[in-house]
């Protein structure tokens, strides 16, 4: 019987099956390198792109700092704009206010019954002195005046007769209190507390 040494042979595809496992090993790892290093460029590139945009957005960012300061500084302006003209519009309605007030007494005075000696206001307090014909009169302007707009109460503090010898009349002095827009009640005291 013939004896063949198979051992060299065996030894020969253990050596060329070890190659073949470090080869795919090798390979495995320079494919795992190389798809680690095109991950991180891919990484690399995405960051330095992102930092370009951040700083195009910083940019952005400083320009619109300056039209926000504008902003800031117009809503500035717009608000003392606002409290300048909600001023105005209180002188000129502190300024009409009178007027208007003067108008209705002249509406509500009977024509040719009726005269105005003085007109006297203070803090919303209308005092009013004339001369009318007669107390009927007097009553007509009272009525006449509480219909007005601006006045709110009427009170006759006097009304007196007396005659005029040189002309044979009669006539009725009067003085009323009128409460105007203008006037406020005083509050009340605040009691102390013990």
């Amino acid at each position: 019987m013939i004896r063949i040494n198979l051992l060299p042979f065996r030894a020969a595809r253990k050596r060329e099956n070890i190659k073949r496992q470090i080869g795919i090993y090798i390979c495995t790892v320079l494919i795992v390198i190389a798809v680690a290093l095109i991950y991180s460029q891919r990484l690399f590139d995405r960051l330095s792109n992102l930092k370009d945009e951040e700083t195009k957005v910083k940019k952005e960012l400083a320009g619109y700092k300056k039209e926000l300061d504008e902003i800031k500084n117009l809503e500035r302006k717009i608000k003392e704009i606002k409290t300048k003209l909600n001023v105005i519009k209180n002188l000129e309605k502190g300024k009409t206010g009178p007027v208007l007030l003067l108008s209705d007494v002249a509406d509500a005075v009977p024509k040719d019954k009726l005269w105005l000696d003085s007109l006297k206001e203070s803090k919303g307090t209308l005092t009013l002195k004339g001369t009318a014909m007669d107390n009927e009169t007097v009553a007509l302007f009272m009525k006449n005046l509480e219909k007005k707009e601006h006045i709110t109460t009427v009170d006759l503090k006097s009304a007196t007769s007396r005659d005029i010898k040189a002309y044979r009349l009669k006539v009725s002095d009067f003085v009323l209190d009128c409460k105007t827009y203008a006037f406020q009640k005083k509050a009340p005291p605040k009691k102390k507390k013990k």
